[in-house]
């Protein structure tokens, strides 16, 4: 599944950033290899690992869990020794062989968001493959000066004429098609070919009220720059990083619900420094490094561990202590098969051409 925070602003840049800095960095005694998203690519992320452990890592950035595997298929057994995946999808590369099962006694799991733990798609024949490290909702982003807070604690908002003309829609039709099944009370991991519909309904009604769908970059931007006031699948990972420029901004997790997107960590089985890339998931699961990854300067989110390091103003913006609500509400994001993964893109489609 493509990744929902694929084409987040500064990627490339951050990562190009990233790989000089450690480029320029003395040479250490071993290296680590990371297939990763950009918000791993934040020397203030990485640097602290490094240097606690006499080590250079290598990122190598992409974007979407098919660009990752294919980066995988189109590399030599041993290249890689760590990935950052979607939780949802652990289980395809391990279904590939890919990935080493994780010693859960020296992982913090206790401390995690139960809800994030994902078992049904991390745990496979009894074996844990991977370790959610970062979440978020694909939900309601929204300017609160411009619109009434209390009408973005439900869906409905969406389609109500008096927001015509003042929404922007992320081009992404996993997530937007899952909010859509929320708002007709569906539940996004029970949808079939006859609930297509009712949904296509609501997406209709919503690129009616649209003044734009655009994928992130531009959808945030509309939304930072006030061209609209409502953004349909933003959340936390758009709103945050924008608070202190504009404290107008949030987001919500509405009565009925939001769509889950959390990102997890993998280890390869055929990694040459399998030690190492254990101590690099220890760090990044730790209080001090889920606070770095929370607040990475190409995206904010969730830190999956509860006991992240965070301060008191980046717990208020990331909305912290409510997190045991929202989750509650939460529903992981569509995982359709071939068949019914082609419908739903067909129907976002028609939904994109509609005048």
């Amino acid at each position: 599944m493509k990744s929902v925070l694929a084409k987040h602003i500064r990627a490339s840049a951050l990562a190009a950033a990233a790989l000089a800095i450690l480029a320029a960095s003395p040479a250490s005694s071993q290296e680590l290899n990371a297939l990763i998203w950009c918000d791993h690519a934040d020397p203030a992320l990485l640097q602290p690992f490094e240097e606690a452990n006499g080590v250079k890592v290598n990122v190598k950035e992409f974007e979407g869990t098919g660009a990752g595997l294919a980066l995988v298929e189109q590399s030599q057994p041993g290249d890689w020794d760590v990935m950052v995946i979607d939780s949802i999808d652990v289980r395809r590369g391990v279904e590939k062989g890919l990935f080493e099962p994780l010693p859960e006694d020296q992982l913090p799991f206790a401390d995690l968001f139960p809800e994030v733990k994902l078992d049904n798609y991390t745990v496979i024949d009894g074996k844990r493959y991977g370790i959610t490290e970062k979440f978020g909702y694909n939900t309601i982003a929204y300017n609160k000066e411009k619109v009434d807070p209390a009408d973005m604690q439900s869906l409905a908002s969406l389609i109500d004429p008096k927001y015509k003309g003042r929404i922007a829609i992320y081009d992404y039709y996993l997530p937007v098609i899952g909010m859509a099944a929320l708002s007709i009370g569906k539940k996004t991991a029970e949808l079939t070919e006859a609930d297509l519909p009712a949904i296509r309904d609501v997406l209709m009604k919503m690129k009616g009220n649209a003044k734009l769908v655009g994928e992130i970059v531009a959808s945030q931007t509309a939304l930072g720059t006030g061209e609209v006031d409502i953004l349909v699948g933003g959340g936390e990972f758009v709103t945050a990083g924008l608070a202190k420029e504009n404290p107008a901004l949030d987001f919500s997790i509405p009565k009925e619900g939001a769509v889950l997107w959390s990102q997890a960590l993998a280890m390869f089985k055929d990694s040459k420094n399998k030690d190492l890339a254990l101590k690099f998931i220890q760090y990044i699961l730790s209080p001090e490094g889920q606070a770095r990854l929370a607040t990475s300067s190409c995206y904010w989110g969730m830190p999956a561990n509860s006991k992240a390091a965070l301060t008191e103003e980046e717990k208020k913006t990331l909305r912290f202590d409510e997190q045991p609500e929202f989750l509650a509400r939460a529903q992981a994001y569509p995982a359709p098969d071939a068949a019914l993964d082609k419908k739903m893109q067909d129907v976002w489609t028609e939904m994109l051409q509609a005048q």
